[in-house]
């Protein structure tokens, strides 16, 4: 890979339970764990902050690729769900993604296509491809 830029952030504290900031100083956030997981959920945590990262990456991507055919992309959209649980053997924990993806001004053909070019793209897909199950549900197109 050619590198072409590189993020830097550094976590402190408790882990979950600490800060975590750029090395620029543009994302500075509170990190907790969430209630669900014995936390407090007084900030954001690790897989927020990767929903955040999967969906704008995947729009990205998208857009780039429905401006190279010609689409129209009006009012498009990409929601990301990240599952954390333990693995079935007990070995530790594991994450699972889920998007999904509003195209409202094209028909389902163009975007069925639209994603799965999409996806073959995103920087995120491609690092989670093979490595946790990623569920792609296109909820809205054109009539």
């Amino acid at each position: 890979m050619k590198t072409l830029y590189t993020a830097e952030a550094l976590a402190s504290g408790e882990g979950r339970d600490g800060t975590a900031i750029s090395k620029d100083g543009k994302l500075s956030v509170t990190l907790a764990s969430p209630v669900e997981l014995g936390g407090d959920g007084a900030g954001t945590n690790p897989e927020q902050l990767f929903a955040a990262g999967y969906a704008a990456c995947f729009h990205s991507a998208l857009r780039l690729v429905g401006r190279q055919q010609k689409a129209d992309l009006t009012d498009s959209a990409v929601a990301a769900k990240i599952h954390f649980g333990a693995l079935e053997d007990g070995a530790g924990y594991g994450l699972a993604a889920e998007l999904e993806i509003a195209l409202p001004a094209v028909d389902r053909e163009t975007a069925e296509s639209l994603v799965a070019k999409a996806h073959q793209i995103c920087p995120y897909s491609n690092a989670t491809r093979g490595n946790i199950t990623v569920d792609i549900t296109i909820l809205e197109v054109a009539a």
